[in-house]
């Protein structure tokens, strides 16, 4: 069941995103960095037959927000399409399922199967690594449940962690910012274990007098970040796979420098459990 939703992006976002708590009585625990499928309600109409469940990364630790361990929260952006012909947006062509949950009310019913994903799990084995978080928009939703697991929830993971953990959120403008007042919490009480770096797309430039993107950002810092994943350091990606060629490519201009081969570099640390994808 849906137990809490709030909309949570100033006016001048682009587009409605929504936190969503739902309540699943304790049935389907799950690990930081998993995801859920949502079976939005309804026949496709492509194909006559039940919709199929669309995945959403979870933006909550195990315990869930109110640490009882019933909960998940989800963080989702609604999907439209806007039509240039219309000079609107298109209902016949909206995301089923985005909509479906950020139309949704406390006390609704929701289909959910999973929790699926291995890929994007925290490192256990190590509680000195650092952990470097790259994220576009809702792809956020992971580092919510990392970050919480690591600062805000007192637990056995928090009192370990003597790591950094580096936060690069990418977003159109300052209004679209998510769980920006929690970053800032942690970043006041944790100074020398978090670090924070937004890219505002429609109010930054990078150095080249452009659009500052996510790719731009990480790489004001791609010397530090080759030092730290040197070091043992994990890296995720979640969001927009546009993010990936940009991030690589400086990643390997890093590698010419030094005289490393990036190729052989790059399967090292997959090899050693330290690049964690999941972009769409």
């Amino acid at each position: 069941k849906i137990f809490s939703f709030k909309r949570f992006v100033g006016a001048k976002a682009t587009g409605e995103t929504c936190d969503i708590i739902i309540d699943h009585f304790g049935k389907m625990p799950y690990w930081e960095g998993q995801s859920y499928g949502v079976i939005p309600p309804g026949i496709n109409p492509k194909n006559g037959k039940p919709h199929t469940n669309r995945l959403y990364s979870i933006a909550s630790t195990r315990y869930g927000d109110d640490m009882k361990g019933t909960t998940t929260t989800l963080c989702v952006r609604r999907a439209t399409y806007f039509d240039p012909e219309l000079g609107r947006d298109d209902p016949a062509k909206k995301g089923v399922c985005s909509n479906f949950l950020c139309d949704a009310k406390p006390g609704d019913d929701i289909a959910l199967t999973g929790p699926a994903g291995k890929v994007m799990l925290m490192p256990e084995k190590n509680p000195n690594a650092d952990i470097i978080m790259v994220a576009t928009g809702t792809g956020i939703a992971p580092y919510r449940a990392f970050l919480r697991r690591l600062f805000v929830e007192t637990t056995p993971a928090s009192q370990a962690f003597k790591g950094v953990a580096w936060l690069f959120l990418g977003v159109a403008n300052t209004d679209s910012l998510l769980y920006d007042e929690d970053w800032q919490k942690i970043k006041e009480k944790f100074p020398n274990n978090f670090k924070l770096d937004y890219a505002l797309s429609r109010e930054q430039n990078n150095k080249k007098g452009g659009k500052m993107y996510i790719q731009d950002k990480v790489e004001e810092y791609a010397d530090e970040i080759f030092e730290r994943m040197e070091k043992g350091a994990h890296m995720y990606f979640c969001g927009l796979k546009g993010m990936m060629p940009g991030i690589l490519e400086m990643l390997e201009g890093v590698c010419v420098k030094k005289g490393i081969e990036w190729k052989a570099k790059l399967s090292h640390w997959k090899e050693e459990g330290q690049w964690h994808v999941e972009v769409y």
